[in-house]
């Protein structure tokens, strides 16, 4: 028997069509390269949203192909990711720190029509324009007055097309398994690969996004998605204002401008803001040379990667920020865990709480999780037990974009590549990743773990740790460094800072300093360029 209820399908038009019904007159404010501080409504949005349909209809993009973007967080990316989806085309956002070549594989690879480009990226496209043969032309996202020259063919305004087009547009009532935003992964091991979501994924994870036990994300919040909206939508955070009506700041290119982020925050009344932790040690490092704080932030989402208790520390005790985490992959669309602890801050003591929050909190209604063993045998949740952690869920990748074989395994589980362990309660802490973990006299040791340890050091700017081989116990770990500028510190005075808080067999063989470490297009450490870096590197009670 089926229940007899209507069928009304989730689809980012119907966000779009809820979004202006109800939060029509929410602001949207936007800091571009031709306008330091533009605001609309999301109302205004979606009426350009209309009028950039009608202009790709117009330029012959069809449902079910792709419209590729170079772009920073702004009202016209905001109104590209509705004006393509909602119009049955896929909206590809394409991350422009990948290399050139990577550029060029996944522009041919996803088969984009057109691209809609900032000026700032032109010279990335200028450069490898002949071998992307199949864009039929670029829309620079510029008013007229301010657009650059550019050697590129069949380049449009972006202002100037949809002032010749009327907001009115039929939308077609999309099925919500239809493809509606592609992004890919960074590809630190061969060619990246295409994740593509649907309609009801993303419906489906904004609703997930304002759970309180989510993100919880409301009307009365004042929303900065520092995290690019080139990579994994912003943490669906485009989607979620129309659900939700909160007001939302995009930061342009500023994103890692502590100056920038500390003025938009304080003159919009940011309440809530989300981001990477290099991010977060910009403005932290800004709001300490200058003696400003941030009154009006409440919240700060962290992401990405782990987050340093200093960092922590330095919002809630100097600013009265709480600090949350999450963690989820492209993969995932990309929610996966919140942090949101069971009881208030004043059930923890401060070493409960510290032992809590630097985990990456429970999963979130609609994903289900597991860690299994190198025999595939389910571990125990007990917070003591570790392993590979699978994932399912409705906002899941199945398969890879134009793969033939799932990306599941028999039972239907997604392999995260990342090591985790489990509490009782199912909150999820990343001790590493499947690739990057240490092995050492047979026993795991977590390169996370000890990171987050050294960078709490005050010399320290930032860490890494990788494996480096050892005649006794197969691997040691080895902490890499990058100091404070203008800081000395010795490796021994580093080693005697993490003595004690970590376990003795953990504890780093040694401390090497570099000046800077590579890193991923999404801001992530490279461990495997690392690893090819200090390939040849031995131990003193080695050699």
């Amino acid at each position: 028997m089926l229940g007899l209820m209507m069928d009304e399908q989730l689809t980012i038009t119907a966000l779009m069509r809820h979004g202006r019904a109800i939060n029509g007159d929410s602001e949207i404010v936007s800091v571009t390269h031709d306008n330091p501080r533009h605001v609309y409504t999301q109302a205004e949005c979606y009426d350009r949203a209309g009028q950039l349909a009608n202009a790709l209809q117009q330029l012959g993009v069809k449902q079910g192909e792709v419209v590729g973007t170079l772009a920073w967080n702004d009202y016209r990316h905001m109104e590209v990711y509705y004006g393509v989806a909602c119009s049955g085309s896929v909206c590809h956002t394409i991350n422009p720190r990948l290399f050139p070549e990577q550029l060029v594989y996944i522009i041919n690879h996803a088969e984009d029509q057109y691209l809609l480009v900032d000026p700032m990226f032109l010279p990335l496209l200028e450069a490898i324009s002949t071998s992307i043969p199949n864009v039929k032309g670029f829309i620079v996202m510029s008013d007229e007055a301010s657009m650059p020259d550019t050697t590129l063919e069949s380049v449009y305004c972006y202002e100037t097309l949809l002032a010749e087009q009327s907001a009115d547009f039929e939308w077609p009532e999309l099925n919500e398994t239809t493809a509606c935003s592609l992004c890919y992964t960074s590809g630190t091991t061969g060619n990246p690969k295409g994740v593509l979501y649907s309609h009801r994924s993303l419906v489906l994870q904004s609703y997930a996004c304002c759970l309180s036990d989510g993100m919880g994300l409301g009307a009365h919040d004042v929303a900065l998605p520092i995290v690019p909206m080139f990579h994994v939508n912003a943490w669906n955070m485009p989607y979620s204002a129309a659900l939700a009506g909160f007001k939302l700041i995009f930061p342009g290119s500023k994103m890692g401008d502590g100056e920038t982020l500390h003025r938009l925050i304080s003159e919009e009344g940011v309440t809530y803001a989300v981001g990477v932790p290099t991010v977060w040690l910009a403005l932290l490092t800004y709001l300490k040379k200058a003696g400003k704080t941030v009154e009006s932030l409440q919240r700060v989402g962290v992401g990405g990667s782990a987050c340093p208790l200093s960092i922590m520390h330095d919002f809630e005790q100097n600013h009265g920020v709480t600090t949350v985490t999450g963690w989820g992959m492209t993969e995932m669309a990309p929610l996966g865990t919140f942090n949101a602890p069971k009881h208030p801050r004043s059930h923890y003591s401060d070493a409960e709480y510290d032992q809590l929050r630097v985990r990456a909190g429970r999963p979130v209604f609609g994903v289900s999780m597991k860690i299994v063993d190198e025999n595939d045998v389910e571990q125990p949740w007990d917070g003591v037990a570790f392993g590979a952690l699978k994932v399912k869920g409705p906002w899941v990748v199945e398969r890879y974009f134009k793969h033939d074989d799932s990306a599941l395994d028999s039972q239907g589980w997604f392999d995260t590549g990342d090591v985790a362990s489990i509490n009782p309660d199912g909150n999820m802490v990343i001790t590493d990743r499947t690739k990057d973990v240490i092995k050492s006299g047979g026993e795991w040791i977590s390169s996370i773990d000890l990171e987050n340890c050294a960078v709490g050091h005050e010399a320290v700017a930032e860490a890494a740790v990788i494996g480096v081989v050892h005649p006794k116990w197969d691997e040691r770990p080895l902490l890499i460094v990058v100091k404070e500028p203008g800081v000395e510190v010795s490796p021994q005075e580093i080693l005697d800072f993490m003595d004690g808080k970590v376990a003795k067999w953990w504890m780093p063989e040694e401390v090497a300093f570099v000046d800077e470490l590579p890193h991923t297009a999404t801001g992530k450490i490279h461990k495997m360029k690392l690893r090819d870096q200090f390939a040849d590197y031995r131990f003193s009670d080695s050699v």
